[in-house]
């Protein structure tokens, strides 16, 4: 695990959100362009990722989307980071590389493990082999450690449990959404605090 756990708050909606979390310490801010209660159109992302520090990574989240549509809705707000989240195949990994972003790929936990870069991605995301439950699974199955480099843990994590899931996990970072919410897509100021500290403190 990196000497900073590298922290990615999702699902932001809202100028509070994102100020909440870029003062929490937020490491980066997802914005989603996928179908969820939590998606933005690309006038609203344009406003909110202007709000974001340099420091701060912005991401774009996509599923199942034409590569045509993710680059377009990626060029036009700003974002610095793409994340696939689907069923998308290498080739739309291979397509978006000349853009210059950095590529995450979200995927279910499953065996054999999935491990970063097979499809071409930068940055590995492994979430809950139910994706958008928002219910915890079992962080300690030892297959799970160290899927390599860098990789986001997910899938059910709040504030009263990543502490014990980065301990059991040691990851290079955490990725949270549904945690982090009063009700299902609208952001909570409190638990956004509360889960930066948690990680924050368990790294």
């Amino acid at each position: 695990m990196p000497d900073r756990l590298f922290i990615k708050l999702c699902g932001l909606k809202t100028e509070q959100d994102v100020d909440t979390a870029v003062e929490a310490g937020a490491d980066a801010i997802g914005f989603m362009f996928a179908d969820s209660p939590r998606r933005v159109d690309a006038t609203t992302a344009i406003r909110l990722v202007d709000r974001v520090p340099p420091h701060v990574m912005t991401v774009g989240v996509f599923r199942d989307q034409p590569t045509d549509q993710v680059r377009s809705l990626a060029d036009i707000t700003g974002v610095r980071a793409i994340q696939l989240h689907g069923h998308e195949e290498r080739s739309q990994f291979t397509e978006l590389r000349d853009g210059g972003w950095t590529l995450i790929r979200g995927t279910s936990y499953r065996e054999p493990v999935p491990r970063r870069g097979q499809l071409g991605e930068d940055i590995l995301l492994l979430d809950a082999p139910t994706p958008g439950a928002g219910i915890p699974w079992d962080w300690t199955r030892g297959a799970l450690r160290s899927p390599d480099a860098e990789w986001l843990l997910a899938g059910g994590l709040t504030p009263g449990n990543v502490a014990a899931a980065v301990r059991a996990t040691r990851p290079w970072g955490v990725d949270v959404s549904s945690g982090i919410e009063r009700t299902r897509g609208v952001k909570d100021p409190g638990l956004i605090e509360a889960f930066v500290k948690a990680a924050r403190a368990a790294s």
